[in-house]
């Protein structure tokens, strides 16, 4: 039986070592927290939004981000710092902007999120897990003009690619949320998606890492990845081993046969001794979630909301809302910035003053592994400069394979991301088209 390495137990890399266990892999998975989902996965906006497809790099983002450049509070700030690596990915991002690429990245992130979301949905049909989950839908809702006109062609396009995202008048979006009434005035329009679903990432990671443990996969919590041990002189490079800490421990060697990065942002530094470059920076996001007022949970949203305007999301997970979005481009520091926490509240007030206890919120912010396309990197690790679809046909590892780069869309890729990793490893074809990295070489 071979035995693959998971590296990092994320959800991504959770839901990789179920599909790796139930095609009959030994697999082991090897995480620095002493949980499951401690990190990105911990408290993300709760979407399963095939819906939300439209890349951060498109036309209208290089003037956004100008006028946002020096507001605290933005919902995407960039910091100027002095750091090679950040100014690489701008340019890389600003170079995505354009149209015609722009609208590939969108068909590539529809067409693994339409893939994505029916794993999920079979998942949940072959075993019983319960992680707060919502099948009601999602809507776009708009308050300002430019953002409802900016989003009509994106709604369009992914119509035509088999995503049922449908432009809705005021009084339906009011109907189907109402929630929305108090501020139906202020609405310009709305697009809904019913196919669409929400549910606590974190709760679902967790739990399916138990059944991960009770089907034979071994986790080694608190345990630090400090190096991949390989060979990349030979015509095939290989890694042999890699090198690890557990807590309280020295460092020694862990042997598989094949390894798996699900690292996130950490994915980067780990594989750039081995001349591997992912084009990965962490945007750090941030989350609050409230507690629902008792005494008047009809006045929070049940229907999972997006907030294009200011590019919140919004999903009801048991008594609680969660309000997740903005991102910061600074680096991996972690701190919390109180004025971006205290602006998601603002908003959250304005639109559902009665419907949470404001000062109950609970304040988190996470790194997303953005690349400039917001396209996940899925498939074998080359040596080189990697893309999604990128290929080296003389430098491609044959035990090495990247499921990383999944940006603010982790949670509605995940399953489509881990069935299609493993089914690549068996040496089978996912039915996704999708532009999977290193594949020429098959």
């Amino acid at each position: 039986m071979s035995h693959i390495a998971v590296l990092g137990a994320g959800v991504v890399g959770v839901t990789t070592a179920w599909y790796l266990q139930k095609a009959g892999y030994k697999v082991t998975v090897i995480e620095r927290e002493s949980a499951a989902g401690m990190q990105t996965s911990f408290a993300n906006g709760g979407q399963i939004s095939v819906s939300h497809a439209t890349p951060w790099a498109n036309p209208k983002t290089p003037l956004k981000a100008l006028k946002w450049l020096f507001r605290e509070d933005a919902p995407l700030l960039y910091r100027l710092r002095a750091d090679k690596a950040q100014l690489k990915w701008a340019m890389q991002f600003l170079q995505e902007c354009r149209a015609d690429r722009a609208d590939a990245n969108l068909v590539q992130m529809v067409n693994l999120g339409l893939y994505s979301r029916s794993a999920l949905q079979q998942l949940r049909r072959n075993i019983d897990i319960e992680y707060e989950q919502q099948t009601r839908g999602i809507m776009h809702f708009y308050t300002s003009q430019a953002e409802f006109d900016a989003a009509v062609a994106p709604t369009e396009r992914m119509q035509e690619l088999g995503c049922e995202r449908y432009f809705i008048d005021i009084n339906t979006a009011a109907s189907l949320e109402p929630a929305l009434y108090p501020i139906a005035h202020k609405l310009i329009g709305a697009t809904y998606t019913n196919r669409d679903e929400s549910g606590n990432a974190h709760l679902f990671t967790q739990r399916l890492a138990a059944k991960c443990e009770q089907a034979g996969v071994n986790f080694l919590y608190d345990t630090e990845i400090l190096a991949l041990n390989a060979d990349v002189h030979s015509h095939r490079p290989q890694v042999h081993s890699i090198t690890i800490r557990p807590a309280g421990e020295n460092a020694q060697t862990f042997s598989a046969d094949s390894f798996v990065i699900a690292l996130g942002s950490y994915s980067v530094p780990l594989l750039k001794p081995l001349n591997i470059n992912l084009p990965i920076f962490p945007a750090k996001g941030y989350s609050a979630t409230y507690r629902v007022n008792p005494r008047a949970p009809h006045l929070a949203p049940f229907i999972s909301l997006i907030d294009d305007e200011y590019k919140l999301v919004m999903s009801r997970l048991g008594d609680k809302l969660r309000v997740a979005g903005t991102a910061e481009f600074n680096g991996y520091n972690m701190d919390l910035n109180m004025t971006r926490c205290q602006a998601i509240t603002k908003r959250v007030q304005q639109l559902f003053p009665k419907g949470i206890v404001a000062n109950s919120a609970e304040y988190w912010t996470g790194l997303r592994p953005m690349t400039p396309s917001n396209v996940p990197l899925i498939g074998r690790a080359h040596l080189g400069k990697v893309r999604h679809g990128s290929q080296n046909s003389e430098a491609t590892f044959d035990n090495l394979w990247l499921n990383t780069g999944h940006g603010t869309l982790g949670w509605t890729h995940a399953c489509g991301s881990a069935k299609a990793i493993s089914l690549l490893m068996q040496n089978e074809t996912p039915k996704v088209k999708f532009n999977f990295v290193g594949m020429a070489t098959r």
